[in-house]
């Protein structure tokens, strides 16, 4: 069974920067595309980042754009968040997903706090 656990949340201040990771195990990870979700107290989970599974095409939401980079290590089963710039409303629970035709995966999460 395929599993996702996610790491590197924190509290940090505006304007900082953190760096989220993913470990995958159980499952073939470089034959899964992956991606970074969130979800704020009483907000919907939204889409943040996703990647595709050789890594060589990315896509961003336009309020992570120019700030967020996503990647991802196939040798080490690892997918990575870089966030810099940080902002209050970037504060949510960082999810990470994996997909392949009908099979996915979720991580558990993992809690970002940007406040000064």
């Amino acid at each position: 069974q395929g599993q996702l656990v996610e790491s590197g949340g924190g509290l940090v201040q505006p304007g900082g920067s953190l760096r989220l990771s993913c470990a995958a195990s159980g499952f073939t990870f470089s034959g899964y595309a992956m991606s970074w979700y969130r979800q704020a107290p009483g907000k919907e989970r939204e889409f943040v980042a996703s990647i595709a599974s050789t890594g060589r095409s990315t896509n961003y939401a336009d309020s992570v754009k120019g700030r967020f980079t996503i990647s991802r290590d196939n040798a080490k089963n690892t997918m990575y968040l870089q966030m810099n710039s940080l902002k209050p409303e970037d504060t949510a629970v960082y999810y990470c997903y994996a997909q392949r035709l009908s099979n996915t995966y979720w991580g558990q999460g993992t809690q970002v706090t940007v406040s000064s």
